[in-house]
């Protein structure tokens, strides 16, 4: 069975920094995609950033850039994102997603709330 656990979210104040994990486990995931997503109160799920497996190539949307960084540990099944300078807009539900399609979204975690005041 394949499992996505997040770790790391939380409340901090604007300009402060999180680092969120994602661990995978039931499947090795060398060969898949993988993602952060992020849900705001009322709004539709987005993509923050991802990797692809093939080319590592990092992908970030345009709000994070420069802010946001994503790591990932093929050997541990993990994947990080790096956050700073986080500004109250951040604030969301943060996903992880695996999978082989770009952006992935076969399988999914259940989230880690961050809250970023002001």
């Amino acid at each position: 069975q394949v499992q996505l656990v997040e770790s790391g979210g939380g409340l901090v104040q604007a300009g402060g920094s999180l680092r969120l994990s994602c661990v995978v486990s039931g499947r090795t995931f060398s060969r898949y995609n993988m993602a952060w997503f992020r849900q705001a109160p009322g709004k539709e799920r987005e993509f923050v950033a991802g990797v692809r497996w093939n080319s590592g190539t990092r992908y970030y949307t345009d709000s994070v850039k420069g802010r946001f960084t994503m790591s990932r540990d093929y050997n541990k099944n993990t994947v990080d994102l790096q956050m700073n300078s986080l500004k109250p807009e951040d604030t969301a539900v943060y996903y992880c997603a695996v999978g082989n399609a770009w952006p992935p979204n076969d399988y999914w975690g259940q989230g880690t709330e961050v809250t970023v005041s002001s």
